[in-house]
């Protein structure tokens, strides 16, 4: 993949981490005008209502794409991102009912770790020592973050929801990946439209209301920025980087939103968020900087002359991607 290409991706990848960073701190502050699951399925139907306008300008327009469409071969994961992104907000929200939104910003770094492993352990990625290391500072970190009373190492309910709703995110992070090749647009436009209506059924089902009307179009608006044009961005930056290297970049979101939350809600954490922000900060300095993250386990007696290609030949969605950036480059 060219060096231009990369810096393309990594650009990608910071701005949907500026983008999500938004999340923490306006969901706390919505949630005192609407319920938990309710926001957390309005956040993805502003995403997709958001997408749906982007895509009707890009037909009226007439603006053509090479994007593939997703096929019944991608069923499998499209359901499972579907199915995770519906419950992952909803963990996230209720996380935030019960602790700060600088401590919630900060351990959703905790998805770099929870992407890695289960890229590792299910997909059977290779993961580099640099990036191991990452790992333990970013665990230490989320450990240091959850505990309530560190004399008797009692945790903390709403922080252990939110490292459950980013193992879900990081499980999902790797199904996206497995059709990242595909038009991003219409990513977005299902997570929007199912995980968003899921959401809504179970809000209303287990007997949440909508009390306060504004709210629906202020959490509308904060999901079409925070979600939608973020997983838009997100999405772009998998096809050229990986799920593991995007997750990566992806970690300036929690310190862009822990500034914010200090900003608005005016909380001075204790000592022990500080030493926790150090162990995060060197924990998504090692990752960022791992120049490769994750490398497919090959055999190398299979083509030796050019290993690059026999590895994309071999492998069905490294060379899907490896076309779709061809085609990009091209179009530019």
């Amino acid at each position: 993949m060219s060096a231009s290409a990369i810096k393309k991706g990594i650009f990608f990848a910071v701005l949907a981490a500026a983008l999500y960073a938004l999340n923490s701190p306006l969901s706390k502050l919505l949630l005192d005008y609407m319920p938990s699951t309710l926001t957390a399925g309005f956040l993805y139907i502003g995403a997709g209502a958001g997408m749906g306008m982007i895509a009707l300008t890009r037909k009226v327009l007439k603006r053509e794409t090479n994007e593939s469409r997703l096929t019944k071969k991608d069923l499998p994961y499209t359901v499972a991102m579907i199915l995770l992104d519906i419950a992952a907000p909803i963990c996230l929200l209720f996380g935030l009912k019960s602790t700060s939104a600088a401590n919630a910003s900060l351990l959703n770094n905790f998805e770099i770790v929870a992407t890695a492993v289960i890229a590792l352990v299910i997909f059977k990625e290779k993961i580099s020592p640099r990036l191991w290391a990452g790992i333990l500072f970013v665990t230490a970190s989320c450990a240091l973050l959850s505990l309530d009373d560190i004399s008797k190492l009692k945790f903390s309910a709403g922080s252990l929801t939110i490292l459950a709703a980013c193992v879900l995110w990081g499980l999902e992070n790797n199904c996206t990946r497995k059709i990242s090749a595909k038009d991003p647009l219409q990513i977005v436009l299902l997570k929007g439209i199912f995980s968003g209506a899921g959401s809504l059924i179970i809000g209303f089902a287990t007997g949440e209301r909508i009390t306060v009307l504004w709210s629906v179009f202020a959490v509308s608006a904060v999901g079409f920025v925070a979600y939608g044009l973020s997983i838009f961005f997100y999405v772009h930056a998998q096809r050229l980087l990986g799920a593991a290297r995007t997750s990566a970049y992806y970690a300036a979101a929690p310190f862009i939103g822990t500034l914010l939350s200090l900003a608005i809600f005016k909380e001075i954490p204790r000592y022990t968020y500080f030493i926790a922000l150090a162990l995060m900060a060197t924990g998504a300095w090692l990752s960022a900087n791992d120049k490769a993250l994750f490398k497919r386990r090959s055999e190398p007696e299979k083509g030796a002359g050019n290993p690059g290609r026999a590895d994309a030949a071999n492998d069905p969605e490294r060379s899907e991607v490896s076309d779709a950036s061809a085609d990009s480059d091209r179009s530019e």
